[in-house]
């Protein structure tokens, strides 16, 4: 599988609005989810090795954003008929075994995904008070492979950055990962 690199960030661009179904069976908007300082929006699934090499660290980070006033959602929008492990079922099990702090949603249609111009997962997307795209970035330098302790912690002090100052870092590491699995039908 060919791994992906996003587009840069495209500073300023507005957070598009949503409406998906949640793993714990409640409905979220992009209101729903933002904090006072900003948002971070990731896009993830259950299979992609890339995602599993870094959910530990996301979930660390994304408790301690909270309590800096970002909040954060992670979608999927894999074809979950053509990736079983990626169903919404599967969804709802790796979110409660892993204690996401975030809502974790579905956007079966990929509308989402298409609107933000996802690209991969993960797909990180980091907002300001304003909703204003801040960072298109990884979450660190370790890709598909366990991170050492004691990496930067890119994406996290990104978003701090961006919650103290609401303007990201003019340098940014593309995340990489692999291909949203698009829809065929």
């Amino acid at each position: 599988m060919a791994a992906l690199n996003p587009p840069v960030c495209d500073f300023g661009q507005p957070a598009g609005d949503f409406e998906l179904p949640g793993t714990d069976g409640k409905r979220y908007r992009l209101a729903d989810c933002r904090g006072p300082n900003g948002l971070l929006v990731a896009f993830i699934c259950n299979h992609c090795p890339y995602v599993k090499a870094i959910i530990d660290r996301l979930i660390r980070d994304c408790r301690e954003l909270r309590s800096r006033g970002i909040g954060s959602v992670a979608i999927m929008s894999n074809d979950s008929d053509a990736y079983p492990e990626d169903s919404f079922a599967n969804m709802q099990r790796w979110a409660s075994e892993l204690d996401f702090p975030f809502p974790y949603l579905l956007d079966a249609d990929q509308s989402v995904a298409r609107n933000y111009g996802a690209v991969c997962t993960p797909d990180f997307f980091g907002y300001n008070s304003q909703l204003e795209l801040q960072y298109r970035g990884r979450l660190d330098a370790s890709g598909r492979n366990p991170g050492p302790p004691d990496a930067p912690r890119e994406l996290f002090e990104a978003m701090q950055k961006i919650a103290e100052t609401g303007r990201g870092p003019q340098d940014q590491a593309a995340s990489i990962g692999c291909s949203i699995k698009w829809r065929t039908n």
